[in-house]
């Protein structure tokens, strides 16, 4: 027997599964982990916690290419977290229809 919360998410999962699944949506979604991951970095790059680095950084790093980078980051980070979420959800959807289909051949 399925519990009230698995058969909330089936519900939920019938209504949202096609709408999670578009590409757009989860690069928006997911936009604001890439976002503070990308804080972190920059907080880090910024804070001059190690001089050498720094200097290092200074001397050979482009401004265009650390933006581009960040953005990358931001990109791929965002999209393929949710990504993931979408997968790990439709997993458990498929397993619970599969133990619901189950629980109706055994009756």
């Amino acid at each position: 027997m399925l519990t009230a919360d698995e058969e909330r998410f089936l519900l939920f999962w019938e209504k949202n599964r096609d709408k999670q699944k578009k590409i757009s949506h989860q690069l928006l979604r997911g936009t604001p982990l890439g976002l503070f991951i990308a804080i972190g970095i920059v907080v880090s790059i910024g804070a001059g916690w190690y001089e050498r680095a720094d200097m290092e950084a200074n001397a050979k790093l482009s401004p265009v290419v650390l933006v581009v980078a960040i953005l990358a980051i931001v990109v791929f980070t965002g999209f393929f977290y949710k990504r993931y979420q979408w997968d790990m959800r439709e997993q458990r959807y498929k397993e619970l229809l599969y133990k619901k289909q189950k629980q109706k051949a055994a009756k």
